[in-house]
Parts: C-alpha cells; structure tokens; sequence
C-alpha cells in the first residue's frame, strides 16, 4: 500500500512490549488511539478518572472544506467538581446530533467511501444514548467491526494513577504529548490540495477516504 511508509523500528520495538494500553474513553476517537486497539493485547478503558473537560472523551476532529471542524457531544454539568467518567450523562439540549451528522455528510460526501459507510454512522445520530460511556463504546464497535479489527477490551476497576503504558493524558487535541508508538504518514484526503494533510484525525476521516484500506493504513 502507497500511503505506508517504512515503519521507525523504535515503533516495531514497543509494540511486542505492550500487552496492556489505558486508555480514555473517546468520541469517534482519532488513528492514534485505533492503532492502540489494533496493536496491543488488551485495551483497559479509564471509567473512574474524574471526567476531564475539552477532550476526545466528547470530541472528535474531522476534516472540511474550511480545514479542522472540531464536534463536540454535549454533556450534562456533573453534579460535583469530581465526577467519574462512567456516569456521564449526554444533554439532549440543542440539536447536537442533526448538527453533528450534517456536518460529516458536509465534509466527507465527496470521499470515495462516505456512501459505503453511511449507513453504517447514521443510527449514531438518530437514535439517543443516555450515557457518554456507552455511546462511545456502541460507536467504536461498529467501527472496529468496520476495520475488521478484535480487541479486547476491558474497563478499569478502579482509578490508577500511574499504570504502565498509560495514555489516557497523552491522547489529547491540544498539546498531545510524545508517543514514540505512534507513526502518521499521509493518505488522501479530500481536502488535501486545499489544505495539505492534515495528521490524526477522527479514525472516520480514514475510514471515508480509505476504505477496507485502512487496516493496512493502521
């Protein structure tokens, strides 16, 4: 496949090395995250951290014709300061999911594979979950399925706060921090001319564009 190029070994290497990844639970997360899922053993989901704001937890980034559009699930305010992930509510306030299905068909209508896939995304937006945790794991799912991909998946039973391989805080959209695990190389885009590529985005905007590709991409 073109879009790959030669993998650093430094990736090869630690690989073999993580049997057991934390990480957060995300909103049509990014690549970054289903090369963990892909990659590793056992992908252990963080469900009694205190739920942190302006993350992928409730937020995606795909890409448009006016470049990077973040969607963002809105959540019900917690009813303290600390509150666990696992017990996030999403607001039925506003019309997010009419806004947020919109705005996929908007920026991905011209990709080779919007239309392969649509059907597989549009019960997202039309049907209501009634917790954050569980709409995020219904979504990745069906898109791990999509992938053809078979983690296992597993939640943690309490909160740790310095697990190895931990990546619950280094999976973030603003600042992310180094991870010598993860390797972007550029594939099409529809956008690209436009816009130049734009790396790790939502694991939709592979999906869209590449197709039954994309597990060879990951």
């Amino acid at each position: 496949f073109a879009g790959i190029a030669k993998i650093p070994p430094a990736v090869l290497t630690r690989y073999p090395n993580m049997s057991v990844v934390y990480l957060p639970t995300a909103y049509l997360a990014p690549i970054q995250y289903y090369s963990k899922l892909a990659h590793t053993g056992e992908s252990c989901i963080e469900i009694w951290e205190n739920y942190p704001k302006q993350t992928y937890r409730n937020m995606c980034l795909i890409a448009t014709a006016n470049g990077t559009q973040a969607l963002t699930v809105p959540v019900e305010k917690p009813e303290t300061p600390k509150y666990p992930t696992r017990d996030i509510r999403i607001s039925n306030h506003g019309n997010w999911r009419h806004l947020h299905w919109n705005a996929l068909v908007s920026a991905y209508n011209m990709s080779p594979f919007f239309e392969y896939y649509a059907d597989d995304f549009r019960p997202f937006y039309e049907n209501r979950y009634q917790y954050l945790l569980e709409y995020n794991e219904a979504l990745q799912t069906m898109i791990c399925g999509l992938l053809e991909i078979h983690p296992v998946i597993t939640h943690t039973e309490k909160y740790e706060p310095e697990p190895e391989n931990d990546f619950r805080n280094v999976i973030i959209p603003r600042h992310p921090q180094p991870d010598p695990t993860f390797f972007s190389r550029p594939y099409y885009q529809v956008f690209r001319d436009k816009h130049g590529f734009i790396p790790n985005l939502s694991i939709a905007d592979l999906l869209f564009n590449m197709g039954p590709e994309s597990i060879l991409y990951l």
